[in-house]
């Protein structure tokens, strides 16, 4: 065995994640089914101990990124490293990762100590650790209880943080999830959720690339999201950069479902539907066409800045809140109010207003506001 091996296997045998092998380097990574292209020239880097989450429609890239990540699809050109190593051309078995997928993939015929140990002994891990590398993992992740069950006898989230435990416990330096949480109804969801987030601040050097399609994990759990669109990542950042401050219109209303209204340019700000409303333009040359993103919990009911009035066209309670549909020049504008004791009815011509420092300007030439 050479140095590197040998020193990873002692690394796993003493509970540790392999350090070196930390980190995802994603260059120019481009995967085609029949000519096909399904992804297309990925550039992506998750540094150690970082998490990214992977977010996007079904068919956007993000779990063919995931497997070429993994090694069960093979790119048709880049290159793929986790920390220093160059994986493309290695196996699954080889690549010394944890994966969690939706299915669980639990063995039905084993207990769940079984279970958790599996790819332990498939690493041929020294014999004497296992039990306690298989008892930590359960600990971590609340299973500790659970241990000579079979999966039969666990709910769907019980067995989830097996597969969770499973994946830990050969203390990898790269754990990916794909989509683990979308079997679960919202309550597991909510909780396990929680778990993650706790594990990730009892494993700060291990990196996690998260594939999702909900808006509310990715917000959750990553340090920077990549927003994936028709084979391609069309945007990357913090949750607050993106959300706050997205750099396209596609990014706004797949993270945070934003208001994105088609604008004129002015010397005073912008106008919308013959209404002039007051914010920064940045660069941008009076009368150039641009989107205006606003959230619909940033905007009030009544007089205030930049105010509009509409008609009320559709009103749904949403427990905490009223969103209101409002028409604006033939424009509708989502609004969501709390704590409305009397709402409008549909029909009614309500004002609602937005402070300027809470809009985004989208298209060439803008900047961010």
């Amino acid at each position: 065995m050479s140095a590197a091996p040998a020193a990873a296997a002692v690394r796993a045998a003493e509970g540790k994640p392999d350090l070196a092998h930390s980190g995802i380097r994603i260059d120019g990574v481009t995967v085609a089914y029949d000519r096909n292209i399904v992804l297309d020239s990925l550039d992506l880097t998750v540094e150690p101990g970082e998490v990214m989450a992977l977010l996007g429609p079904s068919g956007s890239g993000k779990t063919t990124a995931l497997r070429a990540v993994a090694g069960f699809v093979r790119p048709v050109a880049g290159r793929v490293f986790l920390g220093d190593r160059d994986v493309t051309d290695l196996p699954p078995h080889r690549r010394g990762i944890g994966m969690v997928v939706q299915q669980y993939a639990l063995f039905p015929h084993m207990r769940v100590d079984e279970n958790v140990a599996f790819g332990l002994r498939a690493r041929k891990a020294p014999k004497a650790r296992i039990p306690e590398q298989v008892a930590e993992a359960l600990e971590m992740t609340g299973m500790a209880g659970y241990a000579r069950r079979y999966p039969r006898e666990l709910s769907g989230g019980q067995q989830q943080r097996v597969a969770i435990a499973r994946a830990l416990a050969i203390r990898p330096g790269v754990l990916l999830l794909d989509e683990p949480l979308s079997a679960l109804d919202a309550r597991l969801r909510s909780g396990m959720l929680a778990e993650l987030a706790r594990l990730h601040r009892e494993l700060p050097d291990v990196s996690i690339l998260h594939v999702t399609h909900d808006q509310v994990e990715a917000l959750t759990l990553a340090d920077r999201i990549a927003v994936m669109d028709q084979a391609r990542l069309r945007d990357c950042g913090t949750p607050q950069e993106l959300y706050r401050r997205p750099r396209t219109e596609f990014t706004a209303s797949f993270v945070g479902n934003a208001n994105l209204l088609p604008v004129t340019v002015t010397d005073e700000g912008v106008d919308l539907a013959g209404r002039t409303l007051r914010m920064p333009t940045g660069e941008a040359a009076a009368g150039a066409g641009a989107t205006l993103c606003i959230r619909p919990h940033l905007i009030g009911l009544g007089d205030g800045p930049n105010a509009l009035r509409g008609e009320v066209v559709e009103i749904q309670w949403q427990g905490a809140t009223h969103r209101l549909h409002v028409d604006i020049g033939g424009h509708r504008l989502k609004a969501d109010l709390r704590e409305l004791k009397q709402p409008p009815a549909i029909g009614d011509t309500v004002t609602l207003h937005f402070a300027a420092q809470d809009a985004v300007l989208l298209g060439s030439g803008v900047g961010d506001g």
